[in-house]
Order: C-alpha cells, then structure tokens, then sequence
C-alpha cells in the first residue's frame, strides 16, 4: 500500500451528488436528545412560546431562524461549556453530527453569531428559562442526566454534573454549579451575553477593517 500524502494535486469538483456529500454517524448523546425532543413536540412547543415575540407569519421578508434551531444551538452552548455565540455558531458550522442535531443539511449554512444575538434580542429571559427547564426536565427524566439534583420548579430531578457521555470534558457547566437547574442556566445565559457584548463593543472600537 502506498503513502497518501494530504498536499496534492487535485481536480476542481464542478458538482457532488446528495450521496457523495459526508455523513456522519451523529453522537449519542444528541441523537438520543434529539429523539426525545422530537416525542415531546418540542419544536411545536417553543414556536408557541416565540409567537408573540414575531410578526405574523406570511408577513414580507425573510424568515427568521426556527426557534427549535436557535434552542438547540444554545443547548449546544451550555452542554459543552461554550461561553459566546461566536464558539457556538463556529462548533455547530464544524460539526456533522451537530448539523444533524440541528437538522440543518449541508446545502445550507448554520446560523452565524449575528443571527444568534438577534435572536437573543429579541427574546426574554423567561422564554429562554422555560425552554431550559422543558429540555432539563425530559432529559433527567429520561436518564441522560445522572447523579446529583437538577431543581426544575418546584420539581426536584436526579440529575449528575455532566451528561452521560458528554460530547466534551466541560460538559453541562450549569450543571456542575451545585446542581442549580434553572438558576444554572440564568448564570450561563448571563455570562454568555455579558462575553457577546463586550466583544462586540471591542469591535466597534476598532472600527470597519481596512481593504
């Protein structure tokens, strides 16, 4: 057998087929999630919830981001301990398996950070602490939690520090902060605004790139 070398000389591809593009076989932990959200109506529930926040639908223009895409890259954020929208939108962008968690084909581009920050705008507080404890709650009831308590409401969950198989070392960071549920994610979303915000004030210092 001989040596592939990686710097050689390659035709320009005019065109792939839907077979030839890469697969992925999706981490289990996030096809499991995925499954589970999808029995529960998940998506169908956080539409409802951002309705009010949205013109109504048919108006002209282009529609935003699905709230169920927006949610799940923000799970993705706070089960991997990803502190800004720029590192989210950059993991799901890389990630076959997040692609698919996502249900984003490889035809389309993910959300980028400007998309998530007008999103986040957009909404409150309360609409992003509700999506949490639902997503929380189905996962600790259905065992991809384990260990310690996760306070849902007035609804005390077992619940571990980090998720069974995580996808990373710093899995689940609200998690880990006692076993604080919601109060975990109200931190986490605070910190990731706060990060978000300063960076892009350091952006405006600096004005537009030269050309």
């Amino acid at each position: 057998m001989g040596m592939g070398r990686r710097e050689r000389d390659r035709q320009d591809v005019l065109f792939v087929t839907a077979q030839q593009l890469p697969k992925s076989q999706g981490h289990a932990f996030y096809k499991r999630l995925n499954r589970l959200l999808s029995e529960a109506g998940f998506d169908r529930e956080v539409e409802k919830l951002c309705e009010p926040y949205y013109q109504p639908t048919g108006t002209r223009g282009r529609p935003s981001v699905p709230p169920g895409v927006y949610f799940r890259m923000l799970m993705v954020g706070y089960f991997e301990g990803i502190g800004s929208q720029r590192g989210i939108a950059w993991r799901c962008a890389d990630s076959l398996s997040l692609r698919e968690f996502l249900g984003v084909p490889l035809t389309e581009a993910t959300p980028d950070h400007s998309t998530l920050s007008r999103v986040r705008d957009r909404l409150p507080l309360e609409v992003h602490q509700e999506v949490f404890r639902l997503v929380l709650q189905l996962a600790a009831q259905q065992g991809l939690l384990k260990g310690k308590t996760v306070a849902v409401d007035s609804t005390t969950l077992e619940a571990d520090a980090a998720m069974k198989s995580p996808p990373s070392a710093d899995a689940a960071p609200g998690l880990r902060r006692g076993g604080r549920g919601l109060e975990g994610v109200r931190h986490w979303l605070d910190e990731e605004g706060r990060s978000d915000r300063k960076r892009r004030r350091a952006e405006r210092r600096r004005g537009p790139p030269l050309r």
